[in-house]
């Protein structure tokens, strides 16, 4: 595992590396991110942007007849990590905003980050890009944040029908379904080396990761 100060084999401290937020949706990763950025000025780079657009082919659909923002495929995993490898090596990167409700990239917007700075990147399918950082050295920690689930689900269907992500009966059934396979997200997101914690126990951890890195 790499190291609580966010150091790795063949690398210091100081290098920026990413921190990868993962679990269920409406568990509380974007309030998490945002509450670090706030506190440290690390950047956030939101592995939602990355869906597929409504146009792509590659797009799964699920029985509802909407896209299926929970299957793998629906993502693209190859050019988040070019964005966060981006971002890491070079200080600045360019990356999409998603639309959610309207499937679609609507516009673009700059990601920068300062040399010490840890990259906080948050999503769904944030565990499946655990091995391939780590392998490139670019991982600082994997963090799966989860919650009561029920607590989770109600979340979940406040924020979709407060941002018109879809009409309320999709978001009915859909948060249903969500609901029943969580178990088994958190699951998966173990599987590919993601540690679970409570979002105010994920913050404890890492701002106790801030302060080594500060002094180191």
């Amino acid at each position: 595992m790499v190291g609580g100060d966010g150091s790795a084999p063949g690398g210091g401290a100081s290098r920026r590396r990413v921190i990868l937020l993962t679990g269920p949706s409406g568990a509380g990763k974007s309030r998490l991110s945002a509450r670090l950025s706030t506190a440290h000025g690390w950047p956030v780079v939101r592995l939602d942007d990355f869906y597929r657009e409504a146009s792509d082919p590659r797009l799964p659909r699920s029985p509802l007849g909407i896209p299926d923002w929970d299957h793998a495929d629906s993502w693209d995993a190859d050019s988040a990590v070019d964005a966060l490898r981006r971002l890491v090596d070079e200080g600045t990167v360019e990356v999409p905003v998603y639309d959610i409700g309207a499937s679609a990239v609507t516009g673009r917007h700059v990601v920068q980050a300062r040399p010490t700075d840890y990259v906080v990147a948050e999503g769904l399918f944030a565990g499946r890009l655990v091995e391939h950082l780590r392998r490139e050295d670019l991982l600082a920690e994997a963090l799966c944040v989860r919650q009561n689930r029920s607590l989770t689900a109600l979340r979940r269907f406040v924020r979709d029908l407060s941002e018109r992500r879809k009409p309320p009966h999709i978001l009915v059934r859909r948060g249903f379904t969500l609901w029943r396979e969580e178990p088994h997200v958190v699951a998966q997101a173990e599987a590919h080396g993601a540690r679970c914690l409570h979002p105010r126990q994920a913050e404890a951890e890492l701002g106790g990761l801030r302060r080594t890195a500060g002094t180191a």
